[in-house]
């Protein structure tokens, strides 16, 4: 049987090899998302995503040479295009921060059905966000503590446009190399711009900012 043109593109990644096995196994059931690759670290990971082009990676947050926000930031940097999907043991709400704040569209455990994972790589390819309920008011009472009760009188619209760019890329969480690369820019540039953002917004931290953000900017 030839493989649907239409079908998700996705790429496992989980340092165990037995686990990518046992997600090839859910996957090969359906005709509708076929997978093109498998990685077992960070590098492998963003290689794998530069050479194969896939819709969806599935991200395991735990890897031997890094994480996997460090492998989601990387992989966006160079295709901003794939969307990224976190399926992982470990349930913190610093890991699903991170997660989100790297620009991730989804953060799932290992304990999710096989259907219910099906479901959500069709809803990630499909461009919607894949959070339960319960990581989603973690994620919003998170960025409303770290944007403050003041967050209006500190929105964004007191900046420059390129200020706005720069801090809109923080917000996705890219690095001031990334953020250079993309506007054109010089490091010193891009901290110059984040001084300017941070003076203007009464903040010291990138997360602080990058909250007001989201708050004045909500999907």
């Amino acid at each position: 049987m030839c493989p649907d043109p239409q079908a998700v593109r996705l790429l496992l990644v989980d340092d165990h090899a037995i686990v990518r096995l046992g997600l090839r196994t859910v996957f090969e059931r359906t005709e509708d998302i076929r997978v093109i690759g498998e990685a077992g670290g960070v590098k492998e990971a963003v290689d794998a995503a530069s050479s194969l082009a896939p819709d969806v990676v599935l991200m395991d947050m735990r890897m031997p040479d890094g994480t996997g926000v460090d492998a989601c930031r990387e992989i966006l940097a160079v295709r901003p295009e794939t969307r990224v999907l976190f399926l992982t043991s470990y349930h913190d709400e610093e890991a699903l921060f991170s997660a989100v704040f790297a620009g991730a569209r989804g953060f799932l455990v290992k304990e999710i059905g096989g259907d219910a994972l099906l479901a959500a790589v069709r809803a990630v390819a499909a461009g919607q966000s894949i959070l339960d309920p319960a990581a989603a008011r973690a994620v919003a009472e998170r960025m409303k503590g770290l944007a403050g009760p003041d967050a209006k009188e500190r929105a964004p619209e007191s900046l420059s446009s390129q200020e706005k760019r720069v801090l809109a890329l923080v917000a996705d969480g890219r690095t001031n190399k990334e953020i250079a690369a993309a506007l054109g820019l010089s490091d010193k540039t891009v901290k110059n711009y984040l001084s300017r953002v941070f003076e203007k917004l009464q903040v010291g931290r990138r997360a602080h900012a990058a909250a007001i953000y989201r708050q004045s900017n909500p999907e």
